[in-house]
Formats: C-alpha cells, structure tokens, sequence
C-alpha cells in the first residue's frame, strides 16, 4: 500500500534509521548545490569576476524567497508524516490533496509579486551600479520559476514524509547533470550570459519535478488520490498551514538579515561581493550535511509523534547530534587546509586579496559548524513535533543577529566583521532553540501520561 521504498521510523534502531535517511539526503543536497556551483564556476570563468558578482549579489534575496517555497512544502510534508506514522492513510491523502491546492495557490500568488518587486529590492539593496543588470537579468528568470520549484519540493517532500529519501536523490543527480549540459550550451553556444545560468537552473529543477510526479503515479498507490478525494477540508488546510507558513517564514525572516547583510557587503564593493560570493559557494557546499539533518529530524520526529514514541524522539535527537559534532570538526579540518584551493574553482589565481578573502570567510564560519548543527537538528525537530511557530523566533534570532553584525560591524570593521555574521546569527537562534525543545519535550511527555491515565 504505502510503497517498496518507504520506510518507517518508528521501530529499530534510531541512529541506523537516522543514517539511512540521512545519507541519501544528504547527497541530493549535495548534488543540488554541485550544479548551483557549477552555474558559478561556469560563470565565474566563462563571464568574469562582474558577471560572479552579478550572481552573487542575489544570494540573500533568492535565499529569502526560495526558502520560503522550500520551508512551505517542507511544512507540508510534517501532517503526511504524522500521519504515516500513525497508520492513518485516509487522513494522509486528504493533507496530500490540500496541500496540492494551497502550493499551487502560493507558487501564482509568490511568482507575479516578485517578479514585479524584483529591480526595486535589488536598488534597495544597494546593488553595485555594475552589476545591477546582470542581478536583475539572473534573478528575474529564477522566479519566473518558482512554480516548478514548488512542484519538486511538494512532491520529494511527500515521497520523503514516508521513510523514502533515496528516490530524489536520484532525481536530483539526473537534473544536476543536465543542469551542466545546460549551463554549458545556454552560456557558451548561445551566448545568453548570466540569463543562460539561470535558465538552466529552472530547467533542470522543472524536469527534476516530473521526474518525482511520474515515480509517485507509478510506485506509491498511498499518494494516489481517488476523485472523491480532491475536496477542500478546512481542517486540513489549518493544520498545513500552521505547519508550512511558520516554516516558510522562518527561512525567510533568516533570510530578511541576510539581505540587510548584503546589502551592507555591497557597500564593500564588487570585491568584496565576489569574495563572499565564492566563500559561501563553498561553504553552503559544506552545510549541506547540516540541512540534511534538519529534514531527517523532521521526518523521523513527525513519524515517531504519530506513533506516540517520544522516548524514540530523544534518542533520535542525541545520535543525530553526535553525526553533527563528527561531521563539524571534519570540515573545520579540511577547510582549513585546502579553502584556498576549492576557492581556485571560482576565482582565477591572480585574484590574490580575493582568495585570502574567501579563506578567512571559511574558516571563520567553519569553526562555528557545530552550533549551526545544533540549529538544525533542534528547529526541524520542533516542527516535526507540530510546534513550527516557535522556530519562528529562532528565525528571528538570526535575522537580528545578521542585521545587527550588518548594520554596526561591517560599516566599522569592514570584510572581516561579515566573516563573523553566520556564526552570531547560528548561536543567537542555539541559545532560543535548546531551552525550546527540551521545554516541549516535558510538555508533550506530560499531555501524553494524561491521557495514559484517562484512558
């Protein structure tokens, strides 16, 4: 019924369950920032340090609106997990076919708006005068794609809900690769510049999407919605989105520091804002491990809580902390002997204070990667628990955290003050998050013993 490749999370051994779900994850996003490295290399190369700039420079605002598309599907999933979880199949197919409406009612909604608001925020942000037209050329394309970027989050978000992280994977590793080919031919046989870039991105992830469509018609029957089942249900468009709105906004109230923090690395100049262009290419390669763990947390914890197996939820949480703190000191260790080289890959030798740039950014935030684990494990296990709103404030935490280093310590302590905007934003959210979970954890412990004795 539910699907030879789901698997459920609530029976054996939580650290094996973790490492299976989190490895192939893990890849994906892996593979899913090699070919968004690939579009800088390329660019990087074949267009120039403005061009780079150019791409750079809409980091922030495409994490703040991406993430808010990735956040919403991811809260989506949370019900269908639960469900799964509890056995309740009927119910399971009800959040599947309202979350269906609601992301198609998000992804016209977010799609017209920013693409009419999109020069505006890229002036507001201070963009260079250079390279506000390749900004604007880029990150224009890439949200008139934001409805294929919803369909591939909702649906791998449902076939993950279910124990299943191994089939988008290879989803992934099929548009990555053609994401290259793309890049490639766009830039370089059309000669589309950094628009070639972008194009290829939305390409690659539309067909990315499909791909995850056609597998659930044919392999998961749970999926499968009868006619009678495409029907609205207040209830459930409530619970989903109580549970995707907070999670969107998250990513985006993070990302809203993240913008005022490049918008104060603009002021920088073009130098600059290559250097952390390339920097956080290589470190968000790094971090993708630490996303992995997040969704992991949040599949395992939301199949455990419809189960009733809170002490599981515990014991999940440790072992996924202890593949944090391994994993932490691992990349400190190779960051800091080969970020210069890795750096090569972006930026021509030649660029000598940009290179030194990039290493001193990396080496900076990589210290901090264990808080940053921390962060995700304990925020996506929260929102698997069904309280998505308290990680708002986490969100807030960073983006207060981001705009202060932004506003304050980058006009006076110039590049070397950005360095240090990650690693305060990541233990600012620690220092709400801990005390968070471990209150929920009593408070749940206690509701579930209540109804032990009523019943």
């Amino acid at each position: 019924m539910a699907g030879n490749a789901s698997k459920d999370m609530t029976q054996g051994s939580p650290i094996r369950l973790i490492i299976a779900f989190f490895i192939p994850l893990m890849l994906g996003m892996l593979f899913q920032q090699f070919y968004s490295m690939m579009d800088t290399i390329i660019v990087g190369r074949f267009l120039g340090v403005h061009a780079l700039a150019a791409v750079g420079s809409t980091n922030s605002i495409n994490f703040m609106i991406i993430g808010f598309c990735m956040g919403v599907c991811n809260g989506f999933a949370i019900p269908v997990a639960q469900q799964f979880g509890a056995k309740d199949y009927k119910t399971l197919r009800a959040y599947v076919a309202n979350g269906i409406f609601l992301t198609a009612v998000f992804a016209l909604v977010m799609t017209i708006v920013v693409c009419l608001l999109c020069r505006n925020i890229l002036q507001w942000m201070n963009t260079p005068d250079d390279i506000i037209d390749g900004a604007y050329n880029y990150i224009f394309i890439i949200f008139i794609g934001i409805p294929v970027i919803y369909l591939y989050n909702i649906l791998s978000g449902f076939i993950r809900s279910l124990g299943d992280s191994k089939s988008p994977l290879v989803f992934l590793i099929i548009s990555s690769l053609l994401n290259i080919v793309l890049d490639l031919v766009l830039i370089l046989n059309f000669d589309l510049g950094v628009a070639g870039a972008a194009w290829a991105t939305v390409i690659s992830q539309g067909i990315s999407g499909a791909f995850c469509l056609c597998y659930i018609r044919k392999k998961y029957e749970i999926l499968q919605l009868a006619k009678d089942e495409w029907k609205i249900n207040k209830n459930c468009i409530k619970v989903l989105c109580n549970m995707g709105i907070p999670m969107g906004l998250q990513y985006s109230i993070t990302a809203i520091g993240s913008v005022i923090l490049q918008k104060a690395v603009n002021t920088l100049g073009s130098t600059a804002v290559a250097s952390v262009t390339a920097a956080n290419k290589v470190g968000t390669f790094f971090c993708c491990p630490f996303d992995a763990m997040g969704s992991t947390m949040s599949t395992y914890a939301g199949q455990n809580l419809g189960a009733s197996k809170l002490d599981r939820v515990t014991k999940g949480v440790l072992s996924c902390c202890l593949i944090g703190f391994v994993y932490s000191i691992a990349a400190f260790g190779i960051l800091f002997f080969f970020s210069t080289q890795m750096a090569l890959l972006f930026i021509d030798a030649n660029e000598v204070a940009i290179l030194d740039n990039v290493r001193l950014y990396l080496l900076v935030g990589s210290a901090f990667y264990f808080p940053l684990a921390l962060v995700n494990i304990m925020r996506f296990t929260i929102q698997g628990l069904g309280f998505g709103k308290l990680a708002i404030v986490a969100g807030v935490c960073e983006m207060f955290a981001r705009a202060i280093v932004g506003a304050f310590l980058v006009p006076v302590a110039g590049y070397i003050g950005a360095c240090f905007a990650s690693p305060s934003a990541w233990v600012f959210a620690d220092l709400f998050l801990i005390p968070a979970y471990v209150s929920i954890m009593k408070s749940l412990r206690r509701r579930k013993c209540n109804i032990e004795i009523e019943t």
